[in-house]
């Protein structure tokens, strides 16, 4: 990955928010920690006209994605596949944006995170992992899930990370409202 592309930006960055959803978020251990974290990165994702996609497991039988997220994102994709790029047109939608850096959120990181990255990653695409956005059942499950995706190529980072790498200067026009969303967050 050249140091361009290692940057991330609003302009060359999709936020994808996977199949975070109150029936699979019951089993989740850190469910407010993942729930907080992703709403403020689509908090700023919104700020910084990043393009966002979210995705929802089976909804059929898993239920609706919870509230806090749905009402930050469009209508998610349902699917079925544990890969998002098993749905429908996910994967053609995202290389037409032409924004080679995808950032994910949600869960299970073992499973349907793990799944979308080796997709994406195969397809050209750079994945970038704000580990404290993703979430699974198990702490090992977890753990070991972002072990592989990294040592694939998937680039490990926190929230608070790439929304300071998106503004990238305290003179952007939206610094201070994203300061604001990072108070809030850590309850500050």
């Amino acid at each position: 990955m050249t140091a361009a592309k290692k940057r991330l930006r609003p302009e060359n960055s999709v936020l994808v928010v996977i199949d975070i959803q109150d029936k699979l978020l019951a089993k989740i251990p850190t469910a407010a920690t993942l729930v907080r974290n992703a709403t403020f990165l689509l908090d700023v994702a919104k700020l910084l006209e990043v393009s966002i996609r979210a995705t929802e497991q089976y909804p059929k039988v898993l239920g609706a994605t919870t509230a806090e997220i749905a009402r930050r994102v469009a209508q998610p994709i349902a699917k079925t596949s544990f890969s998002c790029c098993g749905a429908g047109t996910f994967l053609e939608e995202i290389e037409m944006l032409q924004r080679p850096n995808v950032v994910l959120a949600g869960m299970e990181t073992h499973v349907c995170i793990m799944q979308t990255a080796f997709d994406l990653m195969e397809a050209g695409l750079h994945v970038f992992l704000p580990v404290d956005a993703l979430a699974g059942r198990t702490a090992l499950d977890h753990d070991l899930a972002l072990r592989r995706m990294e040592s694939a190529g998937a680039v490990p980072t926190t929230v608070e990370t790439v929304a300071f790498e998106w503004v990238r200067d305290s003179n952007h026009p939206h610094f201070k409202a994203i300061s604001k969303l990072i108070v809030d967050r850590a309850g500050v």
